[in-house]
């Protein structure tokens, strides 16, 4: 653990007074049905009674407004079974932001309460696709078509840490979401994982308090967190299996939310459509087997997505 990690007790100790109520959970929501072809409404349908059942969620996010005419689908959908969305904005590239843009005001205008908020970009800046001046500067293009939405960006927790996204946390965002994946740093359940997630977290969450000036001026999130099931690979020490994906979502993700921080579980199904990932270390790794339920939408065999009351233990140290 390198010097910059902050003891995982200052998370501990200040979260309380932070953390009033329990935090919100809802979970990722790909586009496509599991031969790759578009979901519709009714789809969407079936997804969200499968959440609730199993979870108890009524949230789910997205990553493109246009993909798949995922917001002209989805919020009809949630409209009907009474859940929220987090719409996504791609604006890597100038045609998916603009077709998401048109998206946005075709749709978002017309089911507001089914729009929980908006999220510019995916791990933009880890990705080094833009600089904090030019990722504010397409937040706030999103923004003067929603103005009455919730508008921010999700990416990963070490460019909030690090200060890279310093400009669009001093540019008046409504809120920011970090992802933290111990599985991509290498930790193992139950050594290391746990508080390698909460020690993350803690870094992004203090850094955007500290730039901020305020503990809650900025919603904060935790964007994406999870673990492959069985059928996905291991990355370095971090072992794939359903097993210990149970394991990380009971201690890892129901203590988070105890603590009071809002989480999205990625995902909320497996996806057998996905090609393989390429990891830091450049090998190719299975992305299909990533769902907290299985792609016909059935619980996996001792995989409890209901949070039980958190004790109080303390994330296990590497």
């Amino acid at each position: 653990m390198h010097a910059a990690v902050v003891c995982i007790t200052t998370l501990l100790a200040a979260l309380p007074a932070f953390a009033l109520q329990r935090g919100t959970l809802g979970f990722a929501l790909g586009t496509k049905k599991p031969d790759g072809s578009c979901k519709t409404t009714s789809d969407y349908e079936s997804d969200f009674d499968a959440i609730k059942i199993n979870t108890g969620s009524k949230l789910v996010r997205g990553y493109s407004a246009s993909d798949c005419n995922c917001a002209q689908q989805i919020l009809p959908a949630a409209k009907n079974k009474g859940f929220k969305v987090m719409l996504g904005v791609w604006p890597d590239v100038e045609e998916s932001f603009n077709a998401d843009k048109k998206a946005l005001a075709s749709y978002a205008t017309k089911y507001t309460d089914q729009v929980y908020a908006v999220t510019v970009g995916s791990e933009t800046l880890y990705r080094g696709n833009f600089t904090g001046p030019e990722l504010l500067s397409k937040i706030n293009d999103i923004k003067a078509i929603l103005p009455n939405t919730k508008v921010g960006t999700a990416d990963s927790w070490n460019k909030y840490a690090d200060g890279t996204a310093d400009a669009v946390i001093r540019g008046g965002v409504d809120l920011l979401m970090a992802n933290a994946f111990p599985y991509w740093q290498g930790k193992d359940v139950g050594r290391g994982a746990e508080f390698t997630y909460f020690d993350d977290i803690q870094q992004a969450l203090a850094h955007i308090q500290q730039v901020s000036g305020s503990l809650d001026k900025i919603e904060f999130w935790n964007g994406e967190t999870g673990w492959p099931t069985d059928g996905g690979t291991n990355y370095g020490e971090a072992t794939a299996g359903t097993k210990n994906a149970a394991k990380f979502y009971s201690q890892g993700v129901c203590s988070m939310l105890s603590w009071g921080i809002n989480v999205f579980y990625f995902e909320a199904f497996d996806e057998p459509w996905k090609p393989a990932s390429i990891g830091d270390n450049g090998e190719a790794k299975d992305e299909t087997h990533w769902g907290a339920m299985n792609v016909d939408r059935s619980k996996k065999s001792n995989f409890h997505l209901q949070c039980r009351r958190w004790r109080g233990a303390e994330p296990s140290q590497p």
